[in-house]
C-alpha cells in the first residue's frame, strides 16, 4: 500500500499550461507577467487593494513587520498555538514576542484575553506595537473584538492567514481585516506554488515598501543603489504560474477538504473521547473554515489510547499524522517570554491530533485512516 500523506500538493492541468508558457517565453526569473497576474487575482479574491508575491509566508510576515515600522524595543503579541514561523520574524526585526493563549471555541487567540490585556497595558502605557493574529488550521479567529481593541489603542493588526486562504469571517476573507495579512503557498497548504507566500494590505505605502525590500532594496535608478537593507524575497514567474492555476481551483479544494472532515466526523465521532475542532460561529455574516487539516482531540481515559499512541499506530501503517502545534511558550527557544492567559493551548497540544486531509484523499485512503484510529480504541468503544 502506498503512503498516505498529511496534506500533499494537488495539481491540475491549468498549472502545467502556465508553467509551459513561462518556459516558452523564457520568463523564468523573479517577476514577470505571471507574478503580476497572480498578485492581481489573489488581491481580487481576498478583497484587498494590494498584494505582493513573495518567496514564503515567513518572508511576508517579516516584510509586513518592517514595512509597518515594527522594530527594536517593540512588543508584538502573537498566538501561542501556532507554527514557529509566526514568531521568528518578530525576532528578525528585534522586537519581543508575547504569547497569547487560545480559546476552546476556535483554538485561536482568545479575544477576551486580548481585549482585557490591551486595556490593562494601556493603563500602564505599555501597549504592544502590533498583534499577529493567527488563523489556525483553516479557521478564522474572532477578528472583530480584537480589531476593535487594536484600533482603540492604536495597535497594528497583522493577520497570519498562512493556513486559512479561503476561510471567511462575517462574509469577508481571512487576511482582509488588518493593516496587513499574509498567506503561505508551501507544498502542504490548500493551494501551493511549491514554496511561496503573499502579503496583502490596504495600505499602498506598505505594499510599496515591501516590494522595495523584497527586491534587495534596489532603488529605481539605472545603476545599483541601495538606501535600505534589502532581501531576496520575490516569487519567481514560474512559481507564480503554478499559483495562478491553483487559485482557479481554490473553491473546489475547500469543498473537498470540508467533505473529508465531515466523513471523518461521521465515521469517528461516535467514539468516546473523540472531539473534533469546532467550527466557530463568530459574527453575524457567517463563518467558513476551510478545514485545511482535520484536527481532533483525544480523551485517553475515555478512548482507551493516547494521542501519541494513535499517531504511532498511523505511522506504523505508513500514514502521516501529527500532533497539534506545540505552543510557542513551551518551545525552548522562547523560554522566558511572557505569556498571557491560561492552559487551553497546553491541553490542545497534549490531546490534539491532525489526520490526513488532502483534497486528493480518496475514499479508500480515508477508510485506511479511519480503520487504524478505530483499532486504537478500546474494543467496546470501537464496536460501538
Amino acid at each position: 500500500m502506498s503512503r498516505i500523506y498529511l496534506s500533499p500538493p494537488h495539481l491540475g492541468v491549468a498549472e502545467e499550461a502556465m508553467v509551459i508558457e513561462a518556459f516558452r517565453s523564457n520568463w523564468l526569473a523573479p517577476l514577470g507577467p505571471h507574478v503580476d497576474a497572480f498578485e492581481q487575482e489573489l488581491s481580487t479574491y481576498v478583497g484587498t487593494p494590494h498584494a505582493v508575491a513573495l518567496s514564503s509566508g515567513t518572508a511576508a510576515l517579516h516584510l509586513a513587520l518592517e514595512s509597518l515600522g515594527v522594530g527594536e524595543g517593540d512588543s508584538v503579541w502573537v498566538s501561542t498555538l501556532t507554527f514557529a514561523a509566526s514568531v521568528f520574524p518578530i525576532h528578525y526585526v528585534r522586537a519581543t514576542p508575547v504569547f497569547v493563549d487560545a480559546d476552546a471555541e476556535s483554538w485561536n487567540m482568545n479575544p477576551a484575553l486580548v481585549c482585557e490585556a490591551l486595556d490593562e497595558a494601556g493603563r500602564r502605557n505599555a501597549l504592544p506595537r502590533a498583534i499577529v493574529l493567527v488563523h489556525l488550521y483553516g479557521q478564522c479567529a474572532d477578528i472583530a473584538p480584537i480589531a476593535k481593541a487594536c484600533q482603540r489603542h492604536g495597535v497594528l493588526l497583522i493577520e497570519d492567514a498562512a493556513e486559512a486562504l479561503g476561510a471567511t469571517y462575517e462574509g469577508r476573507m481571512a487576511g482582509s481585516f488588518g493593516d496587513a495579512g499574509f498567506f503561505s503557498f508551501n507544498g502542504n497548504k490548500i493551494i501551493t506554488t511549491s514554496g511561496g507566500g503573499m502579503l496583502v494590505t490596504p495600505h499602498a505605502h506598505v505594499a510599496s515598501q515591501a516590494r522595495l525590500l523584497a527586491s534587495q532594496a534596489r532603488e529605481a535608478v539605472q545603476h545599483y543603489e541601495h538606501r535600505h537593507i534589502g532581501y531576496n524575497y520575490r516569487l519567481s514567474n514560474v512559481l507564480a504560474g503554478i499559483g495562478r492555476g491553483q487559485l482557479q481551483q481554490l473553491e473546489a479544494r475547500v469543498t473537498s477538504r470540508r467533505a473529508v472532515f465531515e466523513r471523518y466526523r461521521a465515521c469517528l465521532g461516535d467514539l468516546p473521547g473523540v472531539s473534533f475542532m469546532p467550527e466557530a460561529t463568530f459574527g453575524r455574516g457567517g463563518m467558513r473554515s476551510t478545514r485545511w487539516l482535520t484536527t481532533l482531540t483525544i480523551d485517553a481515559a475515555r478512548f482507551g489510547a493516547t494521542r501519541t499512541e494513535i499517531c504511532e499506530a498511523l505511522m506504523a501503517s505508513d500514514i502521516e499524522a501529527r500532533p497539534v502545534w506545540k505552543p510557542m511558550h513551551q518551545q525552548p527557544i522562547f523560554a522566558g517570554c511572557r505569556k498571557i492567559g491560561g492552559d487551553v493551548s497546553d491541553l490542545l497540544f497534549a490531546t490534539g491530533l491532525c489526520l490526513p486531509s488532502g483534497s486528493s484523499l480518496t475514499t479508500e485512503q480515508q477508510d485506511r485512516v479511519i480503520a487504524v484510529v478505530r483499532s486504537c480504541a478500546r474494543e467496546s468503544n470501537a464496536a460501538a
